[in-house]
């Protein structure tokens, strides 16, 4: 079995040793657990070791580890995986940030679930930095152009930007994908929209979350750097 405190703590050493490197402070990236696939009591280790944010792919499975886990002090959950309009009222509400808000459609639904709720959504606007059409995520003019208009939504809190890259063995060559999201972050900043500033970046994960704090990630994914290798 994977020893998962003693991979928090690794894992925990390198984004300090990447901030640093970067200049910039290790408290400024946020370590997300990605806990898909993974039971309930692992999850468990992991929140003991030192993980405070857990973030799930998929609502049911969500639900039922924080049901079996309960509440830790200072433990959220973020939602990072594909979204479904019939299930965004079930998502709105229950985790303190959606990562992968990737349409108009789905930013109208969360604003109005949060609305009933009486309490804003926190939110990433997901991007297709590479231009995959296999993978949903506004297109870098796409958000440009978008941005002004998500303004209005009042109960819909845009905190920043999230990406999945093209898929590589190469940490290097994601370098390119992370600085276009950055910069993508600074054109929207750029803007002053009213009550928007795009403060996070939620990108890299197991194998290139050093070169993404480098470039400059405020949430980095990791899963089987923590959990081990599990189904796809």
């Amino acid at each position: 079995m994977t020893d998962i405190a003693t991979n928090v703590q690794s894992v925990m050493k390198t984004i300090r040793n990447a901030a640093v490197q970067a200049g910039r402070v290790p408290e400024s990236v946020q370590l997300v657990a990605v806990t898909k696939y993974v039971e309930a009591e692992r999850v468990r280790e992991a929140i003991i070791a030192g993980i405070s944010v857990c973030g799930e792919n998929r609502l049911q499975e969500a639900q039922a580890k924080m049901e079996t886990i309960g509440t830790y002090p200072g433990l959220t959950w973020h939602f990072i995986g594909g979204l479904q309009r019939r299930k965004l009222k079930s998502i709105v509400g229950q985790f303190a940030l959606i990562h992968s808000v990737d349409s108009l459609e789905h930013i109208e639904e969360i604003h109005r679930r949060a609305e009933e709720q009486q309490r804003p959504q926190s939110i990433l606007l997901q991007v297709n930095v590479g231009n995959e059409a296999t993978k949903g995520g506004f297109s870098p003019a796409q958000l440009l152009e978008v941005l002004p208009g998500i303004g209005k939504f009042s109960h819909v809190k845009v905190c920043g930007l999230m990406a999945i890259p093209p898929k590589t063995e190469e940490p290097e060559a994601m370098r390119l994908y992370f600085r276009t999201l950055n910069t993508l972050a600074d054109k929207g900043n750029a803007l002053h929209i009213p009550g928007m500033e795009l403060k996070e970046l939620s990108m890299g994960m197991s194998n290139d979350y050093a070169v993404a704090i480098q470039e400059g990630a405020t949430m980095v994914r990791i899963g089987s750097a923590l959990f081990g290798d599990r189904p796809q």
